[in-house]
């Protein structure tokens, strides 16, 4: 069953019954999920519905105390637990994860807009691969694998198996979290027209692929799980709120609803998903006002990602530079002072330098 922004109607492939579906029952532990039991809510739990996936380990009084851990998906969900809202800029490449981490960033977010552009040289219309996207997660990951970075993974890029290897493959990456969304396989960026939607069960299917996977992790994890709705767009606002709270009853940690067109839609929003974490995706010239982290976390947001901040900006930098080089015939104005030396200790020079010292080497004496 598909849902399309240009009709009304539902457009079925024949082997629907007509009846919306809702969510099947998830909670806590594999065994439970396999076996069909219920997990009795605890006085101290959060108030959930009925049948709906619980698991202590992730209740957010768990994270409220201690330092923040190593763990980048552990400090995830420390951070959403605790007071402030988590700004995570947009990352496309290492340069761009680069100047994240020495403007002070403490979290990131891949965007697959981004990540397809800088890969692929192409447009987010379902063009790059689950490998694209996690050898890219591995190598932004690596630069500090102490800091979250929250990865899109568009549809899971199949049905649940594929689910569930692109969370395992995130997971190895080194990726905190990721979000998964419920358009059709064949989509696009969010903040574009024409989007299609599955079915509200094809979606929570999708969802519970993931928190199942999750939970199989040998020893346990804290990766976070987001639940993305593009149906605002499609069928409005009150199905895509209702698709959030069944994905959260279903196990998303994170609620994001794709383009909020207004600040009063979004406190709505948050409102009605509380207490779950709602994160809210600002793209300049999108279909969400820009919004300012400020304002968004006065808004009840929890987290603020700005996807195309990087890939826009390298645009207009590369631009510039490429036009000055075509008319002046060199590269000295663009470079604006930046030697090949400095260029590369903004690409952690000194650190290789040091360790390579530290172990015996001399390769890099003089650099």
């Amino acid at each position: 069953m598909i849902y399309s922004g240009k009709e009304s109607q539902i457009v079925s492939n024949g082997n629907d019954s007509g009846a919306i579906p809702t969510a099947a029952p998830v909670i806590s532990t594999i065994d439970a999920l396999t076996s069909g039991e219920s997990t009795p809510e605890t006085p101290s739990s959060p108030t959930l519905s009925p049948g709906a996936y619980y698991n202590p380990r992730y209740d957010p009084k768990n994270f409220l105390e201690g330092p923040y851990s190593h763990n980048p998906a552990t400090r995830l969900r420390q951070m959403l637990a605790r007071p402030g809202i988590v700004i995570a800029p947009g990352i496309c490449d290492g340069i761009s994860a680069r100047c994240a981490l020495e403007a002070g960033f403490d979290c990131m977010y891949q965007s697959g807009a981004a990540t397809t552009a800088s890969r692929l040289g192409q447009p987010d219309l379902a063009i790059a691969t689950l490998n694209d996207f996690a050898e890219a997660a591995e190598m932004v990951c690596s630069i500090d694998p102490t800091v979250p970075v929250i990865a899109d993974a568009d549809t899971g890029f199949g049905g649940p198996a594929n689910v569930a290897r692109t969370l395992f493959k995130y997971h190895r990456a080194g990726v905190a979290g990721m979000h998964i969304e419920d358009q059709v396989q064949t989509k696009r960026c969010g903040h574009l027209m024409g989007k299609q939607v599955v079915s509200r069960e094809e979606f929570l299917t999708r969802i519970r692929a993931a928190v199942i996977a999750r939970d199989q992790i040998p020893g346990g994890s804290d990766f976070v799980i987001i639940g993305r709705t593009d149906s605002a767009q499609v069928l409005g606002m009150e199905e895509a709120v209702t698709r959030l709270k069944l994905a959260a009853d279903a196990g998303a940690d994170v609620c994001f609803i794709e383009g909020v067109k207004t600040k009063e839609l979004l406190e709505t929003t948050v409102a009605a998903l509380a207490p779950k974490p709602v994160l809210v995706n600002v793209i300049s010239g999108g279909l969400t006002p820009s919004f300012t982290c400020k304002e968004a976390e006065e808004m009840g947001a929890k987290i603020i990602i700005f996807s195309l901040i990087s890939c826009v900006a390298a645009v207009h930098g590369i631009r510039a530079a490429m036009a000055s080089l075509k008319k002046t015939g060199t590269d000295f104005s663009s470079a604006q002072g930046m030697d090949p030396k400095a260029f590369f200790e903004v690409m952690g020079l000194d650190s290789v330098v040091k360790l390579d010292a530290a172990a015996g080497g001399k390769a890099f004496e003089l650099v």
